[in-house]
């Protein structure tokens, strides 16, 4: 069952030019040419309740202006979109009691104060009961292994801490949906995979709905199984994760490594080689001829290792990126 559905929805900005200097000022104050934006173009998808799902996209892709549109900040200029059975842009109360949005590069936590005292004003606005606030902290703060934190300051926290208690913060009133814009941009590995791991316990656990945004291709594979692509305000990809390579050539890197140099014109007789040294070399491999070609390398190079693994994701999502190379492949 959906619960979040968007049809034909479009947003287009206005926005203003200005030639430099004294002269430009001048002139527009008394004439200036208006430009459009299409920010997000005729976009349509839905999501399932308890659903992970990843919106991908290049920067200035519309990614941010559908989740705020999503989360009822902006007004659509066309289209319509139920979340929760609720129209956003109509801000009805009870609508805002049933989603949180995080975004990595905008903080919801007052800076000066510790996030305790953000805490327990998100408590006092939702008018939370005191008992469910208080197990809500402790269960929250033992995962993401905040406890000793909640007392200092926001300002002075890590990033990393920074944006578990953001996040802490949109789960206080236990939302049945989340939208997460980039929420480990900027952290190190360690916290991103401590995130990552919160993240795909408390969807399990609650069957909290989440809309993803992200650059890191990590967040994506680990938590989402369907991901939309968005480029240039238009959806080019509805589907699965996995179907993403397979589209373009369903192909595998076969990597071997030799006991004794091989000339590379040997080894591109197999495939395209991507990556050669005398005794190493990584080939992309047609999928229903890795296994003729492994006997293949064997019986022909001192093949000492070999492995075999998916083309990285990346390279998939990068060409729904390209602008001369935009495809639409987009299913129900």
């Amino acid at each position: 069952m959906s619960i979040i559905e968007l049809n034909h929805l479009n947003k287009t900005f206005d926005y203003y030019t200005k030639t430099p200097g004294i002269k430009g000022s001048l002139k527009n104050l008394f004439h200036r040419e208006t430009l459009k934006k299409e920010a997000v173009k005729d976009v349509s998808f839905a999501v399932e309740e308890g659903e992970i799902l990843g919106l991908l996209g290049p920067n200035g892709a519309g990614k941010t202006t559908t989740l705020k549109m999503l989360s009822g900040i902006l007004f659509p200029t066309s289209g319509h979109a139920v979340v929760n059975g609720y129209i956003p842009w109509e801000r009805k109360n009870e609508f805002k009691r049933t989603f949180s949005i995080v975004m990595g590069q905008k903080n919801q936590l007052w800076w000066d104060l510790p996030a305790s005292d953000s805490f327990y004003l998100n408590k006092c606005i939702y008018e939370i009961p005191d008992a469910d606030y208080r197990r809500c902290i402790d269960e929250l703060s033992g995962l993401l292994d905040v406890r000793d934190l909640m007392d200092v300051q926001v300002r002075r926290l890590s990033l990393g801490e920074r944006m578990k208690m953001e996040i802490m913060a949109a789960l206080i009133h236990r939302p049945r949906i989340i939208f997460l814009d980039e929420p480990t941009i900027g952290l190190d590995i360690v916290s991103q995979r401590k995130i990552r791991e919160f993240l795909k316990y408390y969807n399990e656990q609650t069957k909290t709905t989440i809309i993803l945004t992200s650059h890191y291709m990590r967040d994506v594979e680990e938590l989402c199984r369907r991901c939309v692509i968005i480029n240039q305000g238009s959806v080019v990809y509805n589907g699965e994760l996995a179907d993403i390579n397979r589209l373009f050539g369903n192909k595998k890197l076969l990597s071997i490594k030799m006991s004794r140099p091989a000339a590379r014109e040997d080894l591109e007789r197999y495939g395209r080689l991507r990556e050669y040294a005398p005794n190493a070399a990584t080939l992309e491999i047609e999928h229903d001829k890795i296994a003729d070609y492994s006997h293949k390398l064997i019986e022909q190079f001192a093949v000492v290792d070999f492995t075999v693994t998916d083309i990285p994701l990346e390279e998939g999502i990068e060409i729904f990126y390209r602008k001369e190379q935009q495809v639409s492949l987009v299913t129900p």
